[in-house]
């Protein structure tokens, strides 16, 4: 722990602090990234992304674990197919979902076939960022949701059978049951879904660089340009630094917020 985690944020810190040309402590990193537009526009896109894609993947995710909670005939597909993204790295998903949404991709083939387009839409491109944006979206979702359907389905495995038939017994109705059983019970994985998630948002980089590269610059994509573009570590373990204390402040939230309520007394 101490060589592989705690020498590179140790390292981090003494970076970020570093003048890079006279190697005295100061914060001459953290101003110069203050003053490059790229830094603002890299931490709007960042929080619009996350707070676009953490809130649809956790409602997804709650929606199919209560619908896998039923046992249904096929429920054990259903799981199954819904996990597949798992296994596709970030790179991987971002090449499909370019070859499917790119001008001469499936999707445009498919809807001018039908009759239903007659000129492709166009995803990418610096004049098309909100069809970008868009394609992130649709591929952060297919990618990253089965992380948060795999904690809170776990988690809604633990609720015993004993509390919901005892809330059938009193006529609780189903939002009932929900509101005031299932998501008390399920704070917990909730709270460990929605930190990783939002440290992995934090850090999304792979997917955004492919699909849109400098188009939508966002936090880790600048940390990259910095180190290895432009050869410059000190203001690239700032823009760490920074990401590193967002992700923090994020996840104290979510401890503070969702705390069961077991705990709050």
């Amino acid at each position: 722990m101490g060589v592989f985690i705690g020498y590179p944020i140790l390292e981090t810190i003494r970076l970020a602090f570093t003048h890079p040309y006279t190697g005295e402590i100061s914060l001459y990193n953290f101003q110069r990234l203050s003053r490059d537009f790229h830094f603002w526009n890299a931490l709007k896109y960042t929080f619009l992304l996350a707070g676009i894609v953490i809130p649809i993947q956790v409602t997804l995710a709650l929606g199919v674990s209560l619908l896998l909670l039923r046992r249904f005939k096929g429920s054990n597909m259903v799981l199954y197919i819904f996990l597949i993204p798992l296994t596709i790295s970030d790179v991987a998903a971002a090449l499909i979902w370019y070859n499917i949404l790119t001008g001469n991709g499936y999707l445009n083939r498919i809807l001018i076939n039908l009759g239903l387009l007659k000129s492709p839409l166009h995803f990418f491109g610096y004049q098309y960022r909100s069809m970008e944006i868009l394609a992130i979206v649709i591929t952060e979702v297919w990618r990253a949701t089965a992380i948060v359907f795999v904690i809170i389905f776990a988690g809604l495995q633990m609720i015993g059978k004993e509390y919901l038939e005892a809330a059938d017994v009193f006529g609780a109705s189903t939002y009932q049951k929900f509101r005031y059983i299932i998501l008390p019970m399920i704070k917990p994985s909730l709270q460990t879904a929605l930190i990783i998630r939002t440290l992995f948002a934090m850090q999304i980089f792979g997917v955004v660089w492919i699909l849109a590269g400098r188009d939508i610059p966002i936090l880790a994509g600048e940390t990259y340009y910095w180190q290895i573009e432009l050869k410059n570590p000190n203001v690239a373990a700032a823009y760490s630094l920074i990401i590193a204390c967002i992700s923090i402040f994020l996840g104290f939230l979510y401890i503070k917020l969702l705390k069961p309520e077991y705990l709050e007394r």
